[in-house]
This record gives structure tokens, C-alpha cells and sequence, in this order.
């Protein structure tokens, strides 16, 4: 349980969002794939909350946003008003954690005090160190424990993988074919991404974060055939891996990354909205190999990419942090549909009333089929 007592290595950092000073809304959950610093020093204002930070004056190279990435807490509100911290990009940002949320959340303010503490934490999100400070130098032990850690592909200690499936031959080669001559015959338009805003599921459009194009298959014997090849060849293997049984599809879409518009979508998460909640499975089915970047990668596990071959399919947690690269050359067309059951059916139902005007309410069928269509 957290907010009673300082997390401990080997647990999960909690996620929050809190107001910082990069951005007004931060959601930590999106720096997943290099390791942590979360520096609780509480003031910028006293000298042991002074001499903590000087770990970033002394040993800012440590902070590049690639292997490591530095945040203060700050709990105090001279240090805004003062302009006492001001980002250091890359590397180096603040929270405003006036309201002491991220301070109780883990565990450092409450009965007892607010108490100073570094935690550092793995490319996945899990505390990896905890160094208390007793008002000495101790963010020298800090920066050596930081300067000694092993490659983010190898946090463990040992090469890491993404926890994903990579099913060969799911659409046979004509079918590819025959979805992308959709798309070239009816061409498709921009799909934005989910965002939570003020309290409302909203699509938002921003090509610096994604950019796509979707053509969506609304015929319905056509939409039979996607569901019934994945019934047949994901859906035992979820149920074999995973002990899931799947009973509901999301979306039928041929998507386009093209290479002349820079097509990519940055690191994210596919379930952190109201209304993608319900989401447990993410597909990705390549439909052709003709282009260049257009990789799936995994951040939490490394910078390690993968192109599946045509036809095949990558499955994936939609709660694990994932992002396509950029396409350099030709055009990347994809399937990309999400899975989940009944229980999530109903999940997603009961948050229609979270959902903005531009997004669409979902009713469940009372007698779903194996993979219905939601």
C-alpha cells in the first residue's frame, strides 16, 4: 500500500499526474525506458534541501533523457514563485507538488514529516534504489550508484525482451493485398490519439506525437473475415500464453504510416483514458514489407526494434509503453485492432459518460461472440 510508508525496491512506482515545469499536466508514466531519478527534496529554499539537488549541478551529464532522466519534488511554493528550479533540458524537470500527492504517494510526506529521499527507478517503473538523506553529501552515493548502473536493454543484468508474441502468417498474402486496395481506392484520413482532458476522453491531433492515416472497413462481411482469422490464429495463443479468453475486437482499420508526411507515433500506452480502459490486447499486422523505419519498439525493454514480416502479427499488453519509428522510405500499411472480454465490455460501457461529442458511445450485445465487434 503506498502513501503510509516509503516504497521499497522491487515495487511498482506508482503513476500520477502533477503540474511540473515542462508541462502542466505531466503524466510520469509516459518516461518509462531509461532510469528514474525522483529527488524529494521538499525546498529549494533550505540548505538541505539545497545540498540534494547539487546532485544535478555537479553531475549533470548523468542527465540526458536517454539513459537517465532527473526530477525534483518540490513542496514548496517559494521555490515557483521565486524561480528558485527552472528546467535543464535534456534531462532535468520539477514538479509543483504543492498539494504533496507524489510526495504521499510515495510514502515521503505524511504523519511523520516530509522526509528527503532519492528513489531511483528501472526503465519499466520499478523502484530499483532507495538513498535517504540525513542533511550530508549523500547525493554523492547517489551519482556513483547512477554512473554504475548496467545499459537500459540490460537493467536486470542480463539482455532484456519485450513481453510480447510474434505470430507468423495470420493474413495470408492476397488478403494483405486485397486490405491495402481499400485503402488506395478510398484513401484515409488522420486518426489522432486518446487523450484525458479535463475529465473527457478526447481525440487529439498532434504530428509531433503521431502521425497516420486510417481508412476504416465498415463492410461487415469483410469485417467477419478479419474476426474470424483472429479468432483462429491469435486468440488460442493469448488463451495459451496468457490465460485470457478474448471475446471482443476493436476496430477494423488499415492504417498508413507514409514516409512522405513522416509517419510515426511516439512512445504510449493504449488503455490511460476513461475511455480505452477496456483495452487488454493490442494487435499490429503488417500488410505489406516494402518500406523503410516504420519499427515497433518496446521502450521499457531497450531501443531494440522489430519488423515483422508481412502477414504477421505482434500482440502485446495495451498497458505496455510502445512506439512506432519514423518511415523513411515507401509506405508502411498495418491492421491494428484491440482485444478484450466481457468484463471489459462492460468497463467500457459504463465510462460512455467520460467520452467527448467526437467520440463514439459503445453498447454491449448481451450474447457476445467470440470476438465480436464492440
Amino acid at each position: 500500500m503506498t502513501g503510509t510508508r516509503i516504497l521499497q525496491p522491487g515495487e511498482p512506482a506508482p503513476w500520477f499526474r502533477q503540474r511540473s515545469t515542462s508541462n502542466p499536466n505531466y503524466a510520469f508514466d509516459t518516461v518509462g525506458g531509461r532510469y528514474v531519478v525522483l529527488c524529494f527534496h521538499h525546498s529549494a529554499g533550505d540548505a538541505a534541501g539545497r545540498e540534494m539537488l547539487r546532485i544535478v549541478e555537479e553531475r549533470r551529464t548523468l542527465f540526458d533523457d536517454d539513459t537517465v532522466a532527473f526530477f525534483g519534488v518540490s513542496t514548496d511554493p517559494a521555490d515557483e514563485k521565486e524561480q528558485r528550479l527552472k528546467p535543464m533540458l535534456p534531462g532535468v524537470r520539477y514538479f509543483w507538488d504543492f498539494d504533496r500527492k507524489v510526495s504521499q504517494l510515495y510514502g515521503v510526506s505524511g504523519l511523520q514529516g516530509d522526509r528527503r529521499v532519492w528513489m531511483v527507478m528501472d526503465p519499466t517503473l520499478r523502484i530499483r534504489a532507495v538513498f535517504q538523506s540525513e542533511g550530508g553529501a549523500e547525493w554523492r552515493k547517489v551519482a556513483d550508484y547512477l554512473a554504475s548502473l548496467p545499459p537500459v536493454a540490460e537493467h536486470p543484468g542480463v539482455p532484456v525482451h519485450a513481453p510480447v508474441l510474434v505470430l507468423p502468417n495470420v493474413f495470408e498474402p492476397q488478403f494483405c493485398e486485397r486490405l491495402i486496395g481499400l485503402y488506395e481506392t478510398h484513401g484515409g484520413r488522420e486518426s489522432g490519439f486518446m487523450r484525458e482532458v479535463d475529465g473527457k476522453t478526447t481525440r487529439l491531433f498532434d504530428n509531433a506525437h503521431k502521425r497516420r492515416s486510417d481508412f476504416d472497413i465498415e463492410d461487415k462481411t469483410l469485417q467477419a473475415e478479419l474476426r474470424m482469422r483472429i479468432i483462429r490464429k491469435v486468440v488460442p495463443e493469448i488463451s495459451r500464453i496468457h490465460n485470457f479468453k478474448v471475446t471482443r475486437m476493436e476496430r477494423y482499420i488499415v492504417a498508413c504510416y507514409d514516409s512522405v508526411t513522416g509517419g510515426h507515433f511516439r512512445p504510449h500506452r493504449d488503455n490511460t483514458s476513461k475511455g480505452t480502459a477496456h483495452r487488454r490486447f493490442a494487435v499490429s499486422i503488417n500488410l505489406n514489407d516494402a518500406f523503410e523505419g516504420g519499427e515497433l519498439y518496446f521502450p521499457e525493454y531497450g531501443q531494440r526494434s522489430i519488423k515483422i514480416p508481412k502477414g504477421a502479427a505482434v500482440v502485446f499488453s495495451c498497458a505496455l509503453m510502445h512506439a512506432v519509428t519514423p518511415v523513411t522510405a515507401g509506405r508502411r500499411f498495418a491492421f491494428l485492432p484491440f482485444l478484450y472480454d466481457d468484463a471489459a465490455a462492460a468497463i467500457r460501457e459504463a465510462n460512455n459518460r467520460y467520452l467527448a461529442r467526437d467520440v463514439g458511445q459503445y453498447h454491449s450485445n448481451a450474447a457476445a461472440r467470440p470476438a465480436a465487434d464492440a
